[in-house]
């Protein structure tokens, strides 16, 4: 089990893995990327495909599906973010579709625990029942609503809505506060405007100089690295994570620098690149004063980071530092320098600070508003972006809105036909919600929608027992998640493949859903859902099942707003054209943002000094008795995996969690490669097995966040969030990690530990 260091790959894409093809059915090709593009093979019978897109990351890769026996079939299909390339997980995507353990009717627990087939009517009305006996006993935000960022617009939309005018809660959020809230707050911040690549995916391609920080693109998105092939030929890769990951092996010969700080040191990282890039005279002069403002502060704030003391808190060498610096500089001038962050840096407590460093670090070098140049984030879930802008969010009405702000309180009112008092105040961040589960002046009755809390929220022990303190819980999804496991009422909905719908990709391209088989019979759509619970609660306004009615309502709704959706149509989107919001009626769409200004008033970008806080020192993180543990994913599995481990390729290939540990941090504690350990400490236990790795710091430890259980992460994570975005700390914490064998056991396995070190050595 012992896990050899790794050879860097000598294309983008020579990761990426397509399905088994039989020599019967066609020859291997040798061509660079033959393994993204498996022969589209439809079986006898099948009917003309459906073009559509994966259902899982925000990469949103473009895909045909074919309706046939025993399952539809997938063919990647050409498009500017995959590029007809597919991963492990968009090829298997359609095994889920007619599988055994799909959800096809209402399922009612029992007193036994058990869940039982119940009808949709009587579904529905029980659900009414108990919102309006919560409602008369509790009041209005004793209901809540969780939401997703695998939501259709459409879904993320009306669900706002519900929540507000049939439930006539402010409680409302969405897991996307997990994943972009730190980076949105950033971005609004600095440009006074959040979406996340502000820049099509291929103005990468002429890229000189990359720079991506917390993100592991490789294994979460793999079609994205063909991007970087221009980077990586220029020598201008830069990789920056504590584990020596499949992306960060990019760098290797050449090909760009792999920075390995320490675990929660991104932010004095990122300070110390800005006091290089002033003092070194790299930074774009005219740029800052004709469209920045903040600069002063600025230069005084990092004047304390100079590169000795980086590196004494991060542990990156000065020459790293400096030629980090020098390369995004001389990028600039050479088609082209880009930032990019990713969760690693921003699942923190200062996680909108340490964004604003990048964007600074950035604004610094006038990356922004160019046309060759940026600084952008890594949207993860399939429509985190489009999710978050509609009005899932506890401050946010559609349309990127503030629900604080009356002049926007009074256009959405008008589209949906109430008045702007109809219309709850704010609500509080996810974590804060989930808090709140079954407390006496907390929510009493929860929906959740497109979110597995009980494996993906932080300090899961405590969310799952708030979900068994609830009067009531609605869960609506297609399998048995943990999460549904423990709800009152489970409701099955559509997958991807069987909905019609718009989704937002990473760029903030809008992009057209299409169903492309026939669903379950039981199976609904939850528009429809909503549309019946609606007139069941007598709410105001009209809820309608129809995908492009409920599209034609929100471009309305989002007229005049950040995120401006009016002048895009089904039909449009139907005929290919590419849709980049905001999109007001009457344009042609924004692929590049800030070209002739930033977002505030005076069309300036913002540079906002931030400060580390005192745990961002190395020993204020952990001792030698406690290692700094690193959740993130793999390259077979998705978010809480609640998909992904039902299929049987992917979980053959990754069925348990595995501790990636260094050799050295093992030897100290008695730890064997391949031996079960458990992780510890004031939050909870995970028991797991030990893989022996020399890609990761010996102070640090990877574990991977899809797995329930005892093998869940989330058990270990801190729910304590970042004041300004209500982003969790998931990424900073400290565990001890202890052998399960016997300690005379341990002792007896000494000479194989000695064994097991020299072959990784």
């Amino acid at each position: 089990m012992t896990a050899a260091p790794k050879v860097p790959l000598t294309t983008p894409d020579a990761h990426l893995h397509a399905p088994s093809i039989s020599p019967a059915l066609g020859q291997t090709s040798t061509t660079p990327d033959a393994h993204l593009r498996a022969p589209s093979i439809s079986p006898a019978g099948a009917g003309v495909g459906t073009d559509t897109h994966c259902p899982y990351c925000a990469l949103q890769c473009a895909m045909t599906v074919t309706e046939g026996a025993p399952e539809p079939t997938i063919a990647g299909r050409d498009f500017p973010t995959n590029r007809g390339g597919l991963c492990r997980k968009g090829w298997t995507s359609a095994s889920l579709l007619g599988h055994a353990s799909r959800v096809t009717t209402p399922l009612l627990r029992g007193a036994d625990g058990q869940h039982r087939p119940i009808d949709w009517e009587e579904a529905l009305d029980l659900i009414a029942e108990n919102v309006l006996r919560t409602r008369a006993a509790h009041g209005a935000d004793a209901v809540g609503v969780f939401g997703g960022g695998g939501l259709t617009n459409e879904k993320a939309y009306q669900l706002g809505k519900f929540a507000r005018l049939a439930l006539g809660t402010s409680r409302i959020d969405y897991n996307g506060r997990f994943c972009m809230s730190s980076a949105a707050a950033a971005g609004n911040r600095a440009f006074g405007l959040d979406r996340g690549l502000p820049f099509p995916l291929a103005d990468l391609d002429h890229a000189h100089t990359v720079l991506l920080l917390g993100s592991n693109v490789a294994e979460t998105m793999p079609p994205f690295v063909q991007h970087l092939a221009g980077t990586r030929a220029a020598g201008g890769l830069i990789v920056v994570d504590p584990r020596r990951t499949a992306t960060a092996d990019f760098t290797a010969d050449g090909a760009g620098l792999h920075l390995a700080p320490v675990p929660a040191t991104d932010l004095v990282l990122l300070l110390g690149l800005c006091h290089i890039v002033i003092q070194d005279g790299l930074a774009n002069k005219d740029f800052i004063t004709n469209r920045t403002r903040g600069y002063d502060s600025l230069a005084r704030s990092v004047a304390p980071w100079w590169p000795e003391r980086v590196q004494s808190v991060t542990g990156v060498p000065v020459q790293q530092l400096r030629e980090t610096a020098r390369l995004l500089a001389a990028g600039a001038q050479r088609g082209g320098s880009y930032i990019l962050t990713g969760r690693g840096v921003e699942q923190h407590v200062d996680g909108t600070d340490t964004a604003t460093a990048a964007i600074n670090l950035a604004l610094l070098l006038g990356l922004p508003g160019s046309s060759t140049s940026g600084y952008g984030t890594l949207t993860g879930q399939g429509n985190g972006q489009g999710g978050r802008e509609h009005g899932q969010k506890a401050d946010q009405l559609p349309g990127y809105r503030k629900i604080t702000d009356p002049a926007a309180r009074a256009h959405v009112a008008k589209v949906w036909g109430v008045e702007p008092e109809d219309i709850p105040g704010p609500g509080v961040p996810a974590v804060e919600l989930l808090a709140s589960l079954g407390k006496p002046d907390g929510v009493r009755t929860f929906f959740i929608h497109g979110a597995n809390v009980a494996v993906s929220a932080p300090n899961a022990s405590e969310v799952l027992a708030g979900l068994r303190q609830l009067d009531f819980l609605v869960v609506a999804d297609f399998f048995m998640s943990e999460t549904a496991r423990e709800a009152h009422l489970v409701l099955p909905v559509l997958q991807w493949a069987e909905e019609e719908g718009t989704m937002t990709n990473l760029e903030g391209r809008v992009l057209r859903r299409r169903a492309a088989v026939t669903p379950p019979a039981g199976a609904r759509s939850e528009l429809w859902i909503m549309s019946e619970l609606a007139r069941r609660l007598d709410a105001p306004s009209s809820f309608s099942a129809d995908p492009q009615t409920v599209f034609t309502e929100l471009r309305a709704a989002s007229a005049g707003g950040l995120a401006d959706y009016s002048g895009i149509d089904y039909a449009m989107l139907d005929a290919g054209a590419q849709a980049y919001w905001p999109y007001p009626a009457g344009s042609a769409g924004t692929p590049r943002l800030f070209l002739e200004g930033f977002a505030h008033a005076d069309g300036r970008a913002v540079l906002t000094p931030v400060t580390p806080s005192s745990r961002s020192a190395r020993d204020t993180l952990f001792t030698g008795a406690t290692l700094a543990p690193v959740t993130g994913r793999l390259l077979e599995h998705y978010q809480s995996g609640a998909q992904t481990r039902r299929v049987q390729a992917l979980a053959d290939a990754a069925p348990r969690a595995e501790l990636l540990i260094h050799p050295l941090a093992a030897q100290s504690r008695g730890i064997l490669d391949g031996a079960r350990v458990t992780i510890a400490n004031g939050r909870g236990t995970v028991r797991c097995t030990a893989t022996f790795s020399r890609a990761i710091r010996s102070d640090t430890v990877f574990l991977p966040f899809h797995f329930p259980a005892e093998e869940n992460a989330n058990l270990l994570t801190s729910a304590a969030v970042d004041p300004l975005s209500g982003m969790p700390e998931f990424k900073a914490s400290s565990v001890t990690v202890t052998a399960d064998a016997p300690a005379d056991a341990v002792s007896e396995q000494a000479g194989s530990l000695d064994t097991a070190l020299e072959a990784v050595a």
